[in-house]
């Protein structure tokens, strides 16, 4: 009994444990086909993309995937990269530099810019500020750069006209920065362009190809390019190269406020003198004031080229001196001249500039008849119709010539050191004043200063010629700065002007009349003079700003600029027995270099009007 009902127990449990076994197995089954289902689902789905990867539909009614793949459909060679990720990772995207033929790559990265791409070309936004850049001889033609494949908008601009097919329609990248334009360039609103990104390098495409180094000419903002457009005419484009060029003609004169901006921080004696036919800026021998040693054409002098010269600095344009703008600016105003005969040389050419445009000469006149004679003396020159006068007082110096009583009645002959010039007090209100001093230092007696300069009661038996320079240049500073008011007056101090005595000194047959052209070489300049730098630490411990025409070097070049033997008309029986041992290589024919001078004042008054301005705003 017992085993039996063992044996039932023992059937039933394996019986059971058979059919639970049987369902689990089922179970696994079903679940085996439904993976196995999707996976060889999911293989055709692949295999599937893959072939249209291969095989885009060319139907124009399947524009989705026509449009994923067609970044591989370029004309150019393809990079291995091209797949579906380009377009689902754009910003994964190497950036790639294009060359032009015969360049290499620009050194400077652009910032990469997201881009929408229709039909293989870039659509241009409406808001972007672009450089016109129309490469030459191509005509009715819109251009711009056709990206490579997988080039990005952040590519570097090509700068030369590239090797584009005729007809061959051409789109520049997107960008949302706008662009300020290099110095001396004009924008021109045509869609056919190349577009400067917003982080170039400091180097300015030019239409031959080259890079250049920015100027410190004008700056312009370029106008928005709001549409492509197409067929630009031959005409239109002609017209916007002469707005270009004529935006560059700065010498022309017409806006003196242009510019204006450029020569603030300007260094307006760092340059070269550059031939200019359009020179000078009033006719030889129309100007009757100039001293007959300055009047080079009237003695006689046959070559003219060094008349036809105008002083170009590195980092601006000086503009022509406009004669009727310039006196509008000292309308009511005097503007004077102090110092030695290189000072008078400076005056008259202005006073000749000046006088060239008035249209009643009756109107421009000298108020006192002109004396020379030994001490100091003045000229005035008043132009009635603008109320202003143009003045020259001489103080060689800067500081009095004095006369010392002897014990025997006799005089002997000072440079008082701690007293300025006798006509100061004249002079201390004008506008405009321009100082100088120099050459009379270099004379026998003041280079030597033997029982020469004085201080007080004091007469030193010997003194360095450097010391006592810096004596009477601090005599000077102490009187600018205890009565000029820097708030009414301009004050300027010209520098040395460079003399070129060859064989010789001025007074021991120093020679230069085969000098008919500038030095070039600047290793052929001499060093600066030590007076100057004495001069500039006097200047740099003044309390008033004094404006330093530093005018050494740009004379050192122009060995051909002295009257030499064409000082003076007639010769006496010592001078024309050996007239080359009698010759000026000091002083300066007019016109001549001095025009120069004043177009540096001219300059120098742009730029005061200016700042007299932004303060006016800032109050």
């Amino acid at each position: 009994m017992a085993e039996t009902t063992a044996s039932k127990h023992l059937s039933s449990t394996n019986g059971g444990n058979i059919i639970t076994d049987i369902k689990n197995l089922s179970s696994l089954l079903k679940t085996r086909t439904t993976v196995t289902f999707a996976y060889g689902f999911m293989l055709a789905f692949v295999a599937f993309t893959i072939f249209l990867a291969f095989s885009p539909s060319p139907n124009s009614s399947s524009p989705w995937f026509t449009n994923i793949f067609s970044s591989s459909a370029s004309t150019s060679t393809a990079s291995p990269d091209s797949s579906i990720f380009s377009y689902l990772l754009p910003n994964n995207t190497p950036t790639t530099t294009t060359t032009p033929r015969g360049q290499g790559h620009d050194s400077s990265s652009l910032p990469s810019q997201n881009t929408t791409r229709i039909n293989n070309t870039l659509s241009q936004s409406p808001n972007t500020k672009a450089e016109a850049k129309v490469p030459p001889g191509v005509k009715n033609l819109t251009q711009s750069t056709v990206l490579q494949p997988h080039q990005t908008a952040s590519s570097s601009i090509v700068n030369k006209e590239p090797d584009f097919a005729n007809n061959q329609t051409q789109t520049a990248p997107n960008s949302n920065e706008g662009q300020v334009l290099k110095p001396n360039q004009t924008t021109v609103a045509v869609p056919s362009t190349t577009q400067l990104a917003a982080n170039q390098s400091g180097n300015t495409p030019t239409k031959s190809g080259p890079f250049v180094k920015k100027n410190s000419g004008d700056q312009e903002k370029g106008d928005a390019v709001k549409s492509v457009a197409s067929n630009f005419t031959a005409s239109y484009l002609k017209k916007q190269s002469n707005v270009t060029k004529q935006s560059n003609e700065t010498d022309s004169g017409v806006d003196v406020k242009q510019g204006i901006d450029d020569l603030v921080n300007c260094d307006f004696f760092d340059g070269k003198w550059v031939k200019d036919d359009s020179y000078p800026l009033y006719k030889p021998g129309s100007c009757s004031l100039i001293d007959e040693q300055f009047n080079c054409i009237l003695n006689g002098r046959p070559d003219k080229d060094y008349q036809k010269y105008k002083w170009k600095p590195k980092g601006c344009t000086l503009p022509r001196l406009n004669p009727g703008h310039m006196l509008d600016m000292l309308r009511g105003k005097r503007l004077v001249f102090v110092g030695d005969s290189l000072n008078r040389n400076m005056w008259e050419s202005l006073v000749c500039i000046l006088k060239s445009s008035v249209k009643d000469q009756s109107k421009v006149f000298e108020v006192n008849g002109r004396l020379h004679f030994r001490g100091e003396a003045s000229y005035s020159f008043v132009f009635k119709d603008y109320n202003c006068t143009v003045e020259f007082f001489v103080s060689p110096f800067l500081v009095q010539e004095w006369e010392l009583p002897e014990k025997d009645g006799s005089k002997k002959e000072t440079l008082r050191l701690d007293l300025v010039g006798r006509s100061s007090s004249q002079y201390k209100d004008a506008d405009v004043i321009v100082f100088n001093t120099g050459h009379w230092w270099t004379h026998d007696k003041t280079s030597k200063g033997k029982d020469y300069y004085q201080e007080g009661s004091h007469v030193y038996g010997e003194l360095n010629v450097l010391e006592a320079f810096r004596k009477a240049l601090t005599t000077w500073a102490r009187w600018v700065d205890a009565n000029v008011n820097p708030t009414k007056s301009l004050v300027l101090f010209r520098g040395y002007s460079a003399s070129h005595f060859s064989g010789g000194q001025w007074n021991s047959g120093g020679q230069c009349d085969s000098e008919v052209e500038p030095i070039k070489n600047v290793t052929y300049l001499r060093e600066y003079p030590p007076k100057m730098l004495v001069l500039e630490k006097v200047l740099r411990n003044m309390k008033t700003h004094v404006r330093y025409l530093n005018v050494t070097q740009m004379t050192d070049f122009r060995k051909d600029g002295h009257p030499s033997v064409y000082r003076k008309q007639n010769l006496s029986p010592v001078e024309r027995k050996s007239p080359l041992l009698f010759q000026d290589c000091s002083h300066w024919c007019l016109p001549g270099v001095p025009d120069a001078w004043n177009e540096i004042l001219y300059a120098e008054l742009l730029v005061n009007e200016k700042k007299k301005q932004q303060t006016q705003k800032r109050q």
